[in-house]
């Protein structure tokens, strides 16, 4: 009798343990990366889930960040030149010195970004959200020179979101 007791007992613990395996190893969310000062120029993150990743100093001039899932990433000091973020969601972002020259951010969701001394010289914002966005004046000023559209998610307008006379 006490021999069947062990053994049930052990088959318990052995199924216990087996279903917390299944449970951790199917997890859905994306665990957070550090690339930073990799080059990672013209690669393709289309639609991808980076949420969380660190590209701190990173080159990722011309890459496709297209419908990518950026929130919270960091891309303090990283070269976006030219690269194509159109509808990208950057909501609470680390953009603090990334320079964004000719970057597509048509559509992109910034909300809650932090992007001091971020370069947006020649950006298309067309539809991007900067709701609650930390940026420098000056660089607010330049965008409003170009802002227009509405996005199409959050339904706000592009120059009312910079505060654009």
């Amino acid at each position: 009798m006490r021999y069947l007791r062990a053994i049930g007992w052990r088959r318990c613990l052995l199924g216990c343990l087996l279903t917390l395996l299944v449970y951790l190893g199917t997890g859905t969310a994306a665990q957070a990366a550090s690339f930073d000062r990799q080059s990672l120029r013209m690669q393709d993150f289309a639609g991808q889930d980076l949420r969380g990743n660190d590209y701190t100093r990173a080159d990722m001039a011309e890459s496709d960040l297209s419908h990518a899932n950026l929130r919270g990433v960091r891309l303090f000091d990283t070269n976006l030149t030219m690269a194509n973020l159109e509808e990208a969601d950057l909501t609470g972002a680390t953009l603090d010195g990334a320079r964004l020259i000719r970057a597509n951010l048509k559509n992109a969701i910034l909300e809650g970004a932090y992007a001091f001394n971020t370069d947006f010289r020649k950006a298309e914002v067309e539809g991007a959200d900067f709701t609650d966005v930390m940026m420098d004046p000056k660089m607010n000023d330049v965008l409003c020179e170009t802002a227009a559209g509405v996005n199409p998610v959050t339904g706000r307008e592009t120059r009312a979101t910079l505060f654009c006379p």
